[in-house]
């Protein structure tokens, strides 16, 4: 596991996402990443697109193999 620096205000978006969304701070920074990853990867997809896939994907998989499927 690696570190990320990001801001401060960035940090505290990150705090408050994750209370509203019952995730932890490192769960809900995780998600933000592999949504827009994948926004990036798909910008044919809309945001429900996009979660239901990761929602419907296995937990073995990489991120990789998330944004190729």
């Amino acid at each position: 596991m690696g570190i990320v620096k990001i801001s401060e205000a960035l940090h505290e978006d990150i705090r408050e996402s994750s209370a509203v969304m019952s995730r932890s701070i490192n769960a809900q920074a995780e998600f933000w990443i592999k949504i827009g990853m994948m926004a990036e990867i798909h910008p044919n997809l809309t945001y429900n697109e996009l979660t239901r896939k990761l929602l419907l994907s296995t937990n073995n998989k990489t991120l990789k193999e998330l944004v190729n499927e």
